[in-house]
């Protein structure tokens, strides 16, 4: 068709000079509206559905900001918690904290909302960390470098390289990037000297007295923060959380773990089964040391029934202005356990308070006999760390740092661990402990006043006294 107009056309010309411009013109122009038609016609793509790379920013992103804090990855069988700023490995910019399938593996491709505009994507460097005691999810971080000139404020992990039209982004989830304030100084980032980061809530667990006791202990030694992640937790637990909550001393995450997958309550799969290690616990605690790494001086990682004490400090600042002289080059510090037999009760029985009668859960002030660590076989630790010395870590040990690791001597720090014996205890074990006690006097009425608010607080006996 195409052919036989422009043959037309050159004949109509040689046939007939005296034709006016203006048909020229016209017949001219017809011409070029054919061939226009013919050439989108058998096109490869096609036009309405095209968005020219160099008007991408024109089109606004994020699209869709994930609420929550477990988000899974379109086609795949992974999930992401959240992402953060990270440039201490080089040529690697960003940071994801999140959960692979061991056995699911794809290549996958970061891509980036440039203050509202579109980037390129890149490739992702994945690295599962180590420990994963069977199971078949394992906390892995996925790492991404930012396209040059952009000021990237979310990202959103693809399982292929972005060449499509940015509108079918738009149902797509992005997290935001955290840690992203780069020019801010050392002083005006870090708004708390200590942070606790306790793993996980979770089942009906409703020690009430024993957590009140931990985080008004760990008030008196100068913690400024505690965060913890929550599965589920008993009633009075829950109001517990709210009240510290509204006054701004803990911070409460939510962690659905047990929506996307089976959550294991114990530490190997081949005992417990299950998808993955006690709730996610590694996953929760890598998460913390990162949420506090632009805020906090340090952080203790230990488990809700454990305080990390000093022994010849008042405070934890004392402590760690001592350990940091000693070994300035050290950014993880560990503290070696000690357990309390919560079935071994103090004789005389002085800290059984009649106003904690039917407060649930247990009393610290009763269990002072610690029991003697057998350290021919494996003996845990938990850490105080400096988080930006860290890179990723497990439950008792760093697995990557950027410092030195240093073994606190027992006499200068050590933990009160209040639980049940890991061994059948007898008295020849144990050494008496009343480290607490020489924090009674504050402890107590400050427990009472959290206990009041609660509405677990035996007035009536008070009252009596």
């Amino acid at each position: 068709m195409l052919k036989k107009v422009v043959t037309e056309f050159h004949q109509s010309l040689m046939d007939n000079v005296k034709v006016s411009r203006k048909k020229l013109l016209l017949l001219f122009v017809f011409s070029l509206v054919l061939v226009a038609i013919f050439s989108v016609q058998f096109s490869d793509f096609s036009m309405q559905n095209y968005i020219p790379r160099h008007e991408w920013p024109s089109v606004t992103c994020p699209f869709l900001v994930s609420q929550q804090t477990i988000t899974p990855i379109d086609d795949t069988r992974h999930l992401l918690v959240s992402g953060y700023m990270d440039q201490r490995v080089k040529g690697l910019d960003v940071r994801i904290i999140s959960l692979f399938n061991k056995n699911a593996k794809q290549p996958l491709y970061c891509l980036f909302c440039c203050a509202g505009s579109l980037s390129t994507s890149t490739p992702a460097s994945v690295f599962p960390h180590p420990e994963n005691f069977g199971f078949a999810y394992v906390t892995t971080d996925v790492m991404c470098q930012i396209p040059q000139d952009c000021n990237a404020t979310h990202v959103t992990v693809l399982t292929e390289p972005f060449t499509q039209d940015p509108t079918k982004l738009s149902n797509h989830t992005w997290l935001p990037l955290r840690n992203r304030n780069k020019h801010l100084s050392d002083q005006e980032k870090l708004k708390f000297n200590f942070t606790v980061c306790i793993s996980n809530l979770f089942g009906d667990y409703d020690n009430v007295l024993q957590f009140v006791q931990t985080l008004e202990m760990y008030r008196l030694l100068g913690v400024d923060r505690v965060v913890i992640y929550n599965t589920s937790c008993g009633q009075n637990l829950d109001r517990v959380l709210q009240i510290y909550s509204q006054e701004g001393f803990l911070e409460v995450v939510p962690w659905p773990i047990d929506k996307y997958l089976n959550p294991s309550p114990g530490w190997l799969f081949s005992i417990s089964g299950g998808d993955i290690h006690y709730f996610g616990q590694m996953t929760t605690l890598n998460e913390c040391i990162y949420r506090s790494m632009e805020r906090s001086r340090y952080v203790l990682l230990n488990d809700m029934d454990e305080i990390i004490m000093p022994y010849q400090h008042n405070n934890l600042m004392s402590l760690m202005d001592a350990l940091q002289k000693q070994h300035p080059e050290a950014g993880v510090f560990l503290i070696e356990n000690h357990i309390f037999p919560k079935t071994i009760f103090e004789p005389s029985r002085r800290f059984h308070l009649p106003q904690w009668e039917g407060v649930p859960g247990v009393n610290i002030l009763e269990h002072i006999h610690k029991e003697e660590p057998n350290r021919k076989i494996y003996h845990p630790h938990k850490m105080i760390i400096q988080p930006r010395m860290v890179e990723q870590t497990s439950v008792h040990e760093v697995l990557k740092a950027f410092g030195n690791k240093v073994k606190v001597p027992l006499d200068v720090c050590r933990i009160i661990h209040v639980r049940y014996s890991i061994r059948e205890p007898s008295y020849k074990d144990f050494r008496m402990d009343k480290r607490l006690w020489d924090f009674q006097e504050l402890l107590i009425p400050r427990v009472d006043e959290v206990l009041k608010k609660v509405g677990l607080l035996n007035e009536t006996v008070r009252a009596e006294e």
